[in-house]
């Protein structure tokens, strides 16, 4: 049932991010705090004007959330889970990396995932237990079993990050770059999420599990990926952040976090 939902919701992501790039240019530049929340405030408005009402028609039964930065667990039932624009401060900077992001999820669990970087043409997607897919060509993660060679990821959740998180990733980033021979920090997550799925880069971890995660969490786990909270326990709406990664580099990433 969930598969037959995809090319519905594929073409609604795909319209919103059309819609994006009719407001984006390289050529921006803000003033300021206030000049670029509110530059990203109408960028979100004008994904979400075009992604509600197309998803409410795909499935009516569903509720929906918007916020990309909230957290912890969900009613029961299906939810509509928006990321409008990932990534929306690179957006309104005038630079790539940003894109647009839905996921269904069920009963607490992700059943279904778009993820649409416009600039690329670049179309991922997901379902459980149906793969995960580039423009129609089906993902593995990364076969490494060191992470000598891996490339590794992290990044802020949010903006004014807690002091103690930053600290924390902070001190991860210094132990990982140890480790592996490259470490990016950027954002948004789930463009290095799609990456870990794609098999590009060999693993992403991040100390918050923020809703807007949710979409790239089951591009990795259904390209073959691991996704663990720092307890080495499955990852769920209610972890306390989480380590996406190949299978052949989990484990050894796992003991350089929790070291």
């Amino acid at each position: 049932m969930t598969t037959e939902l995809l090319p519905a919701a594929t073409a609604a992501v795909r319209r919103a991010g059309e819609r994006l790039l009719t407001r984006y240019s390289t050529e921006t530049r803000q003033s300021g705090r206030a000049e670029l929340l509110a530059a990203a405030y109408d960028n979100d408005a004008a994904v979400v004007d075009v992604l509600r009402p197309a998803l409410a028609e795909i499935r009516p039964q569903a509720s929906w959330l918007n916020d990309e930065h909230g957290f912890g667990p969900l009613d029961e039932g299906e939810w509509w889970l928006i990321d409008p624009v990932g990534g929306n401060v690179n957006t309104v900077h005038g630079m790539t990396d940003w894109n647009v992001g839905v996921s269904l999820v069920r009963d607490g669990r992700p059943v279904l995932s778009v993820l649409y970087v416009p600039l690329l043409d670049q179309m991922f997607t997901a379902t459980e237990g149906g793969g995960t897919f580039l423009n129609g060509v089906r993902l593995r993660v990364s076969d490494k079993k060191s992470l000598d060679g891996a490339l590794a990821g992290t990044g802020q959740s949010k903006p004014n990050q807690d002091p103690e998180i930053a600290e924390r990733m902070g001190a991860s980033f210094t132990a990982m770059m140890k480790s592996t021979i490259y470490v990016r920090i950027s954002v948004p997550a789930t463009h290095q999420l799609a990456q870990v799925a794609a098999g590009r880069m060999d693993l992403h971890w991040n100390f918050e599990n923020v809703r807007s995660q949710v979409a790239g969490v089951l591009l990795v786990q259904e390209a073959g990926g691991v996704v663990t909270d720092f307890d080495g326990k499955p990852w769920t709406l209610t972890s306390t952040g989480y380590l996406a990664a190949a299978p052949g580099v989990h484990a050894a990433a796992l003991e350089v976090l929790t070291a």
